[in-house]
């Protein structure tokens, strides 16, 4: 049986909202070349790192860069989420080291979107199980 679902498009939307990034989030952007796009959405934004952040974009060009997971997840709040972006179609820098990189810090993938012509972006959060009971979402009954 043919699935009569019309296919969703999310090519006009907006990269901030593609990002899920929500007016007054804390943001920390790091090595985004430009943060103009999410200045209109937020004044809580920084291209450090700091503590409970709602989101974090972590641009890395190499797998060196991956090594700023860790750091990244730290600054997270329970229910943040982590925006890994990298280059598309590299060899030297895969899909596959991203989500490893990611997972092994016990983390895991909820969603993917093209970031620009160039790079593609991955989100990691903390499962919910392992958030703290206050920070789990609610569940319908």
């Amino acid at each position: 049986m043919k699935n009569s679902m019309p296919h969703k498009d999310f090519s006009h939307r907006l990269l901030v909202d593609k990002l899920s990034i929500k007016t007054g989030m804390r943001v920390a952007a790091l090595g985004i070349a430009d943060i103009g796009f999410l200045e209109d959405r937020t004044t809580d934004l920084s291209t450090r790192l700091r503590k409970d952040c709602d989101v974090v974009l972590l641009s890395v060009e190499n797998t060196a860069g991956l090594s700023r997971i860790p750091a990244c997840v730290k600054s997270l709040k329970p229910a943040g989420g982590l925006w890994i972006v990298y280059p598309k179609g590299r060899k030297d820098i895969t899909e596959a080291q991203v989500m490893e990189a990611g997972l092994g810090t016990g983390l895991v993938d909820n969603k993917v979107c093209s970031f620009s012509a160039t790079h593609t972006a991955l989100r990691f959060v903390l499962r919910v199980k392992d958030r703290p009971p206050g920070q789990r979402p609610a569940v319908s009954a």
